[in-house]
């Protein structure tokens, strides 16, 4: 079947669930929804329905981003704007259809706002206006909260598969790494290189079999943005996917999801399948001599999986350990055959860029960041949530505008960006803005996208304490610098936090971390340091008060801590002969 004829069923189908006579409930089932209970209030919503004898469609949906107002259902009505309804619990689920689907009412302290343009809802509040979608501008989460991730037509309905369709149509593989390369994209998983160049890397790789594999490990704590794009649009990684293998004469697409993660796990294979019926995966796609396949590829939670090509020894079935290189990817990748790794955000912009064009992306964004960011804004923040905003916007109005400024009438102390390997700002930043080389230059990274926020309440030893804990339990263990180095700063760190110092502990992790910096094999080791010197920087004082004076600010070190480590035994718990 033909694009064009694939197009005009699936608008149809859509013009009749969003415009008919049968009201559309959409519920929010992405993984904040989960968290807040959304499955449950889905299951007495059908239950009440059918006893009732109330007519409705109802449809799983991703995440608008407003996390903090979960489980947020949304009814459209026929003739009339998309009422949503915030925070909603299974009590409410029968006050909320019997006022509002049989007598057009509804219990106004749980209306949130509305969407649409057939006018206001009464005299609620459009969400539009609200900072919370107002700033932000959704690219690879154009989707997320408005179609089903179940239903490849609801995708194609609003523009799906449109990229793919024009690649094959009317530019060749060179064409299209050009236009990737003139928007600016860059990668989205924390070096920030241009995707376009990295594409490029494999098209000179000989053999008729290459890959494309694409990072979801995400194993960062505080992000989330990865798993919300394929539990929220699944398809606009595949079609990212496929645009790549164009590109760059791959055949095979990996996704590689870290194991546990059963929503995007699901979501993803479902979306396979249905690429597949369709014609959009799989042996010449729509009608070109265009063949690529995707399947899903599982870790087994080890956050070093999400170095590349420690990726690539996870896919195949081995432990997750970082190659030695040379030899690079593009040339012996995954089975030994050349491959091209890039993370959920790199791939999802491409059906955008390539539909809409390079200037229209590079128009968006500041200086050599193009495009939009997608922040995983969480800790001591009023609205946390998953937002996509234009690059150049300050982490300050991240914070007030977007977060609602910081919790409990709290004050900002700190930031804690782009995960365990990224950097702890202090409350000077919020005139930093979200730009890769901006915050690398202020001691940070954006990485993955995550922000936590951090209140007066929080100490930065303890969370310190707290990132190098984690690092050094996630290391590998391949390397002697990261290996032991990690062991080191754990050790050193929590004599700090239990007033146990030594005279250089300061002088010692320092020492500790260039080693680590110039000699470790991969990013986990080389970066391992970065939080601790960040933190020391903009919070000598919080270490100078446990070192010197043996108290904390805030009293966090005073509480019993948990440690998890890594099985291998401290050098100082193991004495020779015993």
């Amino acid at each position: 079947m033909k694009y064009e004829e694939i197009a005009s069923k699936a608008k149809t189908e859509w013009d009749d669930m969003t415009n008919g006579n049968v009201p559309l409930i959409r519920v929010g089932t992405a993984m904040c929804g989960h968290a807040a209970g959304a499955f449950r209030v889905l299951a007495k919503m059908k239950k009440h329905l059918a006893a009732n004898g109330i007519e409705a469609n109802i449809q799983e949906v991703g995440c608008l981003g407003l996390c903090y107002a979960e489980p947020l259902i949304d009814i459209k009505k026929p003739g009339k704007s998309r009422l949503f309804f915030n925070n909603v619990n299974t009590e409410d689920i029968g006050q909320i259809l019997d006022e509002y689907l049989v007598s057009d009412g509804y219990p106004q302290e749980k209306i949130f706002g509305y969407l649409g343009n057939e006018g206001p809802v009464k005299d609620e509040v459009s969400l539009e206006s609200m900072p919370g979608l107002k700033l932000q501008n959704r690219i690879a989460l154009r989707n997320a909260g408005h179609t089903s991730p179940y239903d490849i037509n609801q995708y194609i309905a609003n523009g799906g598969y449109k990229g793919l369709y024009k690649a094959l149509s009317d530019m060749s593989p060179s064409d299209v790494i050009d236009e990737v390369k003139n928007s600016g994209l860059r990668g989205r998983g924390g070096a920030a290189f241009p995707t376009g160049v990295k594409w490029s890397f494999l098209v000179g790789s000989p053999g008729p079999t290459k890959y494309i594999l694409c990072n979801c490990e995400e194993g960062d704590p505080g992000a989330y943005n990865d798993k919300g794009i394929l539990e929220s649009d699944p398809h606009t990684l595949l079609e990212g996917l496929a645009i790549a293998g164009y590109a760059t004469g791959a055949s095979n697409g990996v996704v590689f999801i870290r194991h546990g993660h059963e929503g995007p796990i699901q979501r993803t294979e479902k979306a396979i399948e249905q690429a597949y019926e369709s014609g959009l995966l799989g042996k010449n796609i729509l009608g070109t001599d265009f063949s690529f396949d995707i399947e899903v590829a599982l870790t087994g939670e080890s956050y070093v999986a999400g170095e590349e090509t420690a990726l690539m020894e996870a896919v195949e079935g081995k432990r997750s350990m970082p190659r030695y290189r040379p030899p690079f990817p593009a040339a012996f990748g995954v089975w030994g055959k050349p491959s091209n790794i890039n993370n959920v955000k790199s791939l999802s912009y491409a059906p955008e860029i390539i539909s809409k064009g390079a200037d229209w992306f590079s128009s968006i964004g500041v200086n050599q960041s193009t495009g939009t960011a997608i922040v995983c804004l969480s800790g001591d923040v009023n609205r946390p949530g998953l937002y996509e905003v234009p690059m150049g916007l300050t982490l300050g109005e991240v914070i007030d505008d977007l977060g609602g400024g910081v919790s409990n009438n709290g004050q900002l102390k700190l930031l804690q960006t782009g995960g365990p390997l990224g950097g702890v700002l202090g409350p000077d930043s919020r005139d930093i803005h979200i730009d890769f080389d901006e915050m690398r230059s202020a001691g940070a990274i954006f990485g993955s996208g995550g922000i936590i926020v951090g209140s007066n309440r929080v100490c930065a030893v303890d969370l310190t304490r707290v990132l190098v804990a984690f690092c050094q339990f996630e290391s590998c263990g391949k390397c002697f610098p990261c290996r032991l180095g990690m062991e080191h700063l754990l050790e050193i760190v929590e004599r700090i936090s239990n007033y146990d110092s030594k005279p250089g502990d300061m002088d010692l992790m320092k020492s500790v971390g260039g080693t680590m910096e110039a000699g470790s094999l991969c990013g986990h080791g080389q970066l391992g340091f970065g939080p601790i010197r960040s933190a020391i920087t903009h919070f000598e004082e919080d270490f100078r008060l446990h070192i010197e004076e043996n108290r904390c600010p805030t009293g966090s070190c005073d509480r019993s801590k948990i440690v998890p480590k890594n099985t291998r035994p401290y050098a100082t718990d193991h004495v020779i002969g015993e």
